[in-house]
């Protein structure tokens, strides 16, 4: 009988060897862990998402010392903001007195090594739901809004946002962040560009957690989110984003996108993140919940996965949970 010379299951057969020659490797300094706040005195669960709450400021400082016990680097912050408080212009984003600002400021104050990142982007403050300022026919302007998303991205690093991340989809808006934080002496101001944002269905319970699916009032982002059939226009966004000056790049859904975080990985020194959004959070614990599998086995294989695609960070729901498994 013959033999085969090479046996792919050596290098399977224990589990010491298979640690040994693992390509992609998962650790709590690979997670950011996504937070909703608001302004109430009381936190109120997320429905679609188990687990996750509307943290008013108190629980917020809970959450903040407990990524720092399970080693999570960053943590970033998503406001939700009163009906009364929204406005087509959205002019709330400016208010450096407002939500977001102030827990930042309190937050480098009590956790000073703990690294936050604030959302640059208008929908949780316009009343239309949109990511910009629209004109009389409903069309979302992009001059005009990257000019509010420059003063914006400044009111949140001077309160002491580590990093900025523009989220909205406007052409040109890295350039003008940029040349703002510059102007500001901000210069030391991270930018993640959400270089990639995909429209898609999996953003649902997110805008229900912020309330902006009852200011859309049914409409979608297809005019300036980028359309699910397209790759190699991803590469071009992303070659854009860092000659405008951004620092990182994210892509958003994960897991539909994962041939998108190999391609940006394959193309770019820079780092790539990936967003595993709140639909792909909400699949996985009802699947979980229902008893098709073992929900922790399906969290951290499907956080792997960012990795294995290239992916050096991953923000997501799953942040601290999988970060208190890894660390056990």
């Amino acid at each position: 009988m013959k033999f085969p010379r090479t046996r792919m299951r050596r290098l399977r057969s224990d589990d010491f060897i298979r640690r040994l020659t693992a390509e992609s490797s998962l650790s709590p300094n690979d997670l950011l862990w996504p937070l909703f706040v608001h302004d109430g005195n009381k936190s109120s669960p997320v429905p679609a998402m188990a687990e996750v709450f509307r943290l008013c400021a108190d629980d917020l400082w809970r959450q903040a010392e407990r990524a720092l016990i399970l080693g999570i680097p960053a943590v970033a912050l998503f406001p939700v903001i009163p009906p009364e408080n929204k406005t087509p212009q959205g002019e709330e984003a400016l208010n450096d007195n407002g939500l977001i600002p102030r827990l930042i400021g309190e937050m480098k104050k009590k956790f000073p090594e703990l690294g936050v990142m604030a959302d640059v982007a208008l929908d949780p403050y316009t009343s239309h739901g949109h990511d910009g300022v629209r004109d009389d026919k409903g069309r979302v302007l992009n001059d005009e809004t990257v000019e509010i998303l420059a003063r914006q991205a400044t009111v949140l690093a001077v309160a002491g946002a580590d990093i900025v991340a523009p989220s909205d989809m406007m052409d040109g808006r890295i350039a003008a962040v940029r040349d703002a934080l510059e102007a500001a002496g901000l210069n030391n101001t991270k930018i993640l560009s959400y270089a990639a944002k995909y429209a898609s269905v999996y953003y649902g319970p997110f805008r229900d957690a912020v309330g902006s699916t009852g200011s859309l009032g049914g409409k979608d982002k297809r005019g300036y989110q980028m359309n699910p059939a397209n790759r190699k226009e991803a590469i071009a966004e992303m070659r854009l984003d860092l000659d405008e000056g951004a620092d990182m790049l994210l892509v958003k859904p994960g897991l539909p996108y994962l041939d998108i975080i190999s391609d940006a990985a394959n193309a770019f020194e820079a780092p790539i993140l990936a967003y595993q959004v709140s639909g792909e959070y909400a699949m996985l614990n009802a699947a979980g919940e229902a008893g098709c599998f073992d929900k922790n086995a399906a969290m951290m294989k499907s956080l792997l996965a960012f990795k294995r695609a290239g992916a050096c960070a991953v923000l997501s729901y799953f942040a601290p949970q999988a970060a208190a498994l890894l660390r056990n």
